[in-house]
């Protein structure tokens, strides 16, 4: 393993004992703690309604098809996320449009969505924003634009729990009709897989709630059995997984104290060395609860390539990973809809590099990783620093 992966779980004693605490329980599935996890997570994020599911995809999937998204619509999904966000709205039988992002943060813009709104058509009926790296999106102006469109608004929060804009938090759905989040181990908040759909509305909870268990509901008509009227998924998250996912969340504030001062540190240590790399800026009145520590650097000026910048990292024992590869370019996409054009996220895209960022790093290992990406990029042998 790499001594500094870009990524990496936290997972202690607490931790330990409430997943035991399952497993000499009467319950593995279906079962109080996933009750106990979705009180949890309402909470903490100030949500009307939560509902926990198998993973950040399933969630997605699942708000989409809730929401009654599917074939004949059209949904706006950024270019620069994980392929989930698009792959989702496929998996409902709708298609997508990609919105150009804005090439310092990756960020679907006002001006953006508004291009890919005239390019949708009058299919269009969904906006999916991702909040990358933990940083929000601008949610105020975003959602003004859905609501004078008539158009849901669905937010991919998979990389922003802890995470507030303005007066709200991320998740609470003030400005959307869902939200969705994943916990895989390299998320804030671990469970080993999991996801959650949020939402202000009781009829979505209680659709993805039916969905999550193959859309089988109780009925009057056939004593002591469950019909299903729609098709339905296995997307139970089980009490193993909440158990662990509660016991998480009740960490989440120190989690993001932890990652927001190494987020710091490497701002001020790359600002410090002066050199061709620096943090994506923050352009959003927002708290974000980092996910990602994402460096951006002019690698084609510099007369080197990521490629050969990531091996000279990972030679020092540093792990490296890029976030993300434009979903438009990717060949089901182009096989699908043709190259769309979004010189904003190849310009993200060849410029970004996710440095590690986790909560049981040091201060010290962010000024180690600093100085050599600084004397990797500008010639200098600095594998002696500290």
């Amino acid at each position: 393993m790499i001594p500094l992966p870009y990524g990496r779980h936290a997972v202690d004693a607490d931790d330990i004992a409430a997943v035991k605490a399952v497993l000499e329980s009467d319950w593995l599935t279906t079962g109080p703690a996933v009750d106990a996890f979705e009180a949890t997570l309402k909470e903490t994020l100030k949500a009307p309604h939560a509902v926990a599911v198998a993973n950040g995809t399933a969630a997605l999937h699942a708000a989409y098809t809730a929401l009654g998204l599917g074939p004949g619509d059209t949904i706006i999904v950024p270019a620069i996320t994980f392929v989930a966000s698009a792959n989702a709205a496929r998996m409902a039988g709708a298609d997508v449009v990609f919105a150009d992002v804005d090439p310092e943060t990756g960020l679907m813009t006002v001006d953006t969505l508004n291009d890919a709104i005239q390019s949708a058509g009058a299919a269009l009926k969904a906006v999916c924003v991702v909040h990358l790296g933990g940083q929000p999106v601008d949610l105020a102006a975003i959602s003004a634009i859905c609501k004078q469109r008539n158009l849901l608004l669905i937010e991919d929060a998979c990389h922003a729990i802890g995470s507030t804009y303005q007066e709200s938090t991320i998740g609470d759905c003030t400005y959307s009709d869902v939200a969705t989040f994943s916990f895989h181990p390299v998320k804030t908040i671990a469970m080993g897989e999991g996801g959650a759909v949020l939402t202000p509305r009781g009829d979505i909870a209680e659709k993805v709630r039916t969905l999550r268990h193959h859309s089988l509901v109780a009925s009057d008509d056939v004593p002591r059995q469950r019909l299903m009227h729609d098709l339905g998924y296995n997307y139970r998250a089980c009490d193993i997984q909440c158990a662990l996912g509660k016991s998480q969340l009740q960490k989440l504030d120190r989690f993001k104290q932890i990652r927001s001062a190494l987020v710091e540190q490497y701002r001020l240590t790359l600002a410090a060395l002066d050199g061709p790399a620096s943090l994506n800026p923050l352009k959003v009145t927002t708290e974000p609860c980092h996910h990602l520590a994402q460096a951006r650097i002019d690698f084609a000026a510099l007369g080197t390539t990521r490629e050969e910048v990531v091996a000279a990292l990972a030679s020092v024992g540093i792990g490296t990973q890029v976030h993300y590869y434009p979903v438009n370019a990717q060949p089901y996409y182009t096989d699908l809809y043709g190259a769309a054009d979004t010189p904003g996220a190849w310009s993200y895209y060849d410029k970004t590099l996710s440095l590690p960022l986790h909560v049981n790093m040091t201060l010290a290992e962010v000024n180690f990783i600093c100085r050599q990406l600084h004397g990797i990029l500008t010639g200098q042998d600095m594998r002696q620093c500290a």
